[in-house]
């Protein structure tokens, strides 16, 4: 099985705003941003329809981060990894 590690609270990714610098605060699943039931939704069924069409294949989970400082916001790729 595959996992996030941001999603599961394991690892934070820290990334910084293109346009000013700052660090980015991770706002989730892109999918998580739809409606309030689609963090309940299987991850492989949601991830059809996240925006990223090899985040299946590629065991990639699309995140949302934004600035706080400039309000910028950057759509991130961040990489799953194998659990047994």
């Amino acid at each position: 099985m595959y996992i996030c590690l941001a999603c599961n609270g394991i690892e934070e990714k820290e990334k910084s705003c293109v346009n000013c610098g700052s660090a980015m605060v991770d706002m989730g699943k892109i999918a998580d941003q739809f409606d309030d039931y689609t963090p309940y939704m299987d991850d492989e069924h949601i991830k059809q329809v996240d925006g990223d069409p090899h985040s299946l294949e590629q065991h990639s989970c699309l995140h949302l981060y934004q600035c706080p400082n400039c309000e910028n916001e950057q759509q991130i790729a961040l990489q799953e990894v194998f659990i047994t």
